[in-house]
């Protein structure tokens, strides 16, 4: 029983912590854009880069 005394006061810290966590991942703009970076993946971006200018080149 007596446990339970700091069992549930130190839930209540956790729990405050994880909701201090996610709202300020989520003002960060964390969460802007879910979709965007799935779809990059999709994209078929095969070309190969460019050297710099004042590169030789291969």
């Amino acid at each position: 029983m007596e446990a339970l005394y700091l069992l549930i006061p130190l839930s209540v810290v956790v729990v405050f912590i994880a909701l201090w966590v996610y709202f300020t991942a989520s003002d960060s703009g964390q969460f802007d854009d879910l979709v965007g970076p799935g779809l990059r993946v999709l994209q078929d971006d095969d070309t190969p880069a460019q050297p710099a200018p004042d590169e030789p080149p291969a």
